[in-house]
C-alpha cells in the first residue's frame, strides 16, 4: 500500500469508523482513539487495498479493538473492586490503617489508566511483567515503564506502597 492509496483510505473512511465506534461506544474519544488504531494497524499491516473489502476490513479491526478496549476496561474495573475489598477485610482485622486506604483510593483512582491497568494486574492478580506484556500486547519495557510511573505517582501521593 502506498501512501497516497492509504491517504485515501483514510479521508475516505476515518469518519465513517469513528462514527461506528461512536455509535457503539458514546464516547467521542474513545471513538477517535480507537479509529487511529485501526488506521495504524491498516498502515502497519500493508492489507490489499481492494475496493470493496477495504471498508469492511476497517469495520472489522474497528470492532476487535473496541471489544478488547471493553474487556480490558472490565478486567480493570474488577482488579479494583476485588483490591477495594481486600482494603476493606484489611481495615475489619484492624490490619489497615482507614486514612491510607482512603489516601491509596484516591491515588489510585488518580493514576492514569495504563498505569492503573498494569499495577492491578501486577498487584492484584500476581501477573508478572511478561505476562501483562503479553495480555496488554506491548513490550516488557513499555511494561517496567508504566509500573515505575504508577509505583512513582502512588508513593508521591500516599507514601504507603
Amino acid at each position: 500500500m502506498t501512501k497516497q492509496e492509504f491517504k485515501n483510505i483514510y479521508n475516505e473512511y476515518f469518519d465513517v469508523i469513528r462514527n461506528y465506534v461512536y455509535y457503539r461506544s458514546g464516547d467521542t474519544e474513545l471513538a477517535t482513539d480507537i479509529t487511529q488504531e485501526t488506521f495504524i494497524k491498516v498502515w502497519e499491516k500493508q492489507f490489499e487495498t481492494k475496493s470493496g473489502q477495504i471498508k469492511s476490513l476497517l469495520y472489522k479491526i474497528a470492532g476487535d479493538i473496541f471489544v478488547n478496549h471493553i474487556r480490558h476496561k472490565k478486567i480493570e474495573e474488577d482488579n479494583v473492586y476485588e483490591l477495594k475489598f481486600r482494603l476493606t477485610q484489611a481495615d475489619n482485622k484492624s490490619e489497615g490503617d482507614p486514612e491510607k486506604k482512603r489516601k491509596f483510593e484516591k491515588a489510585l483512582a488518580k493514576i492514569p489508566h495504563k498505569q492503573r491497568t498494569v499495577f492491578l494486574m501486577n498487584k492484584i492478580d500476581g501477573l508478572t511483567y511478561k505476562e501483562i506484556a503479553e495480555d496488554l500486547n506491548l513490550s516488557r519495557k513499555a511494561v517496567e515503564k508504566r509500573m515505575s510511573q504508577a509505583l512513582k505517582t502512588l508513593k508521591k501521593l500516599v507514601n504507603i506502597v
